[in-house]
């Protein structure tokens, strides 16, 4: 995506469909370490925006199940059998 003069970017449709933005919607723009989070925020109702990515991840941490996989199981059942590692 391209900043405009102006600094506005076009959100791609499948993004704004998937968030149900559409004119008159309220977003924000959330930092992270590495860049930032595009939040819908136009619900007052919600009491749990995210603000801030660190916040979030802090919140979620740990709530994961990966039905009792260890990390390598979990990311060969993810990733699926790799052909440019071999066993030495």
């Amino acid at each position: 995506m391209r900043v405009t003069e102006k600094g506005q970017v076009t959100i791609p449709k499948e993004i704004r469909d998937r968030l149900g933005i559409v004119p008159g919607s309220e977003v924000d723009f959330v930092a992270s370490g590495d860049g930032a989070l595009l939040v819908r925020v136009d619900n007052p109702e919600d009491q749990n925006v995210i603000r801030d990515f660190d916040d979030w991840a802090s919140r979620v941490k740990g709530t994961f199940d990966a039905g009792g996989m260890t990390t390598d199981e979990f990311m060969l059942w993810l990733r699926g059998e790799r052909d440019d590692l071999h066993s030495r």
